[in-house]
């Protein structure tokens, strides 16, 4: 009978969204509520599990780590896709990947949060009332200023189209964007310096790729107005984070709301952590009742189809 892994389940809530008594019986499921950076530790501890079911992009999965996992059967992660997986080495050791469907309204959402509580100065002046201020900070009005999308995908048109819901007119880029899939939003299609020079909230949609690591580096972070926001809910590294550090501390930027980070969890003495300019989430973008119920529900229903020979959303190739 299988045994599972299932990683990074922080609030302890794996058990509870989905019904892992349909697996066959003498099956084991365990979950693991810390997360383990250390290739050595992680074989460790996985070599035992046929079936190890991870968050998208947060425990790799190089090639010399699945060499080290021998009972290693069939890899999940949430989603559709996951760059740190090494497809090529679980093709070589047959190991299955297998994905989840993911909905975009829970990041959506969150990242209206991250605009609307940074540009309203929220947390600063919620922490200043508790400590007995008053009114210490000035905000701005979202109606009229410029929302800069990069990229427009699913999770971007939706937050583009809340823009538009404030008043804001709403730009964007990627590498692949049309002028008619920005149409279709009701969105402009901009060069990609124009965005960052335009932009006064500037929003990152992109996944995570070889092209869009560091896509926002020094010279676009120079290009933003010194009034402007950037929002980042999608990966870490799509900006360069040194970069951003020095321009958030310089004030070349007026701030930055973050749920994602190179590094997750945030280490305790990260920069970030002590720069007053953020708002800072601990990538809470799919941390919702919904999508987790979505997200086990789906690896359940992986696991069940793998055992019974016939694997549903089967990942090939390189993501």
């Amino acid at each position: 009978m299988p045994r599972v892994a299932l990683l990074d389940d922080y609030q302890g809530v794996a058990f509870s969204m989905a019904d892992w008594r349909k697996l066959p019986q003498g099956s084991r499921v365990e979950a693991f509520r810390d997360h383990l950076t250390d290739e050595d530790a992680l074989a460790e501890r996985l070599a035992p599990f046929d079936v190890v079911v991870a968050i998208r992009e947060r425990t790799p999965f190089p090639g010399s780590l699945l060499r080290r996992l021998p009972n290693l059967r069939l890899l999940i992660t949430k989603g559709p896709r996951n760059a740190v997986f090494d497809m090529a080495a679980a093709a070589e050791l047959a190991v299955t990947v297998c994905g989840t469907r993911s909905a975009a309204p829970p990041t959506a959402e969150l990242t209206w949060a991250l605009i609307l509580g940074l540009v309203r100065q929220v947390a600063r002046e919620d922490r200043a009332i508790r400590e007995g201020g008053w009114q210490q900070t000035i905000g701005r009005t979202l109606d009229g200023l410029t929302l800069g999308c990069l990229g427009l995908g699913n999770l971007g048109s939706r937050v583009a189209r809340v823009g538009q819901a404030y008043g804001m007119q709403v730009i964007a880029w990627s590498q692949n964007l049309t002028a008619e899939r920005c149409q279709a939003v009701g969105a402009r299609l901009v060069s990609k310096d124009a965005l960052f020079t335009q932009a006064d909230v500037l929003t990152v949609h992109l996944q995570l790729s070889d092209r869009t690591h560091a896509i926002v580096g020094v010279r676009e972070l120079a290009l933003m107005k010194p009034d402007a926001y950037l929002i980042n809910t999608s990966r870490g590294p799509i900006v360069e984070e040194a970069a951003l550090i020095e321009a958030l501390r310089e004030r070349r930027i007026a701030g930055a709301g973050l749920d994602v980070f190179d590094r997750e969890p945030l280490p305790p003495d990260h920069p970030l952590r002590h720069i007053e300019n953020t708002l800072l989430t601990p990538h809470l973008g799919y941390v919702t009742r919904e999508e987790y119920a979505l997200f086990y529900g789906d690896a359940l229903e992986d696991i069940l189809a793998y055992l019974k020979g016939e694997p549903v959303r089967v990942i090939t190739g390189r993501p």
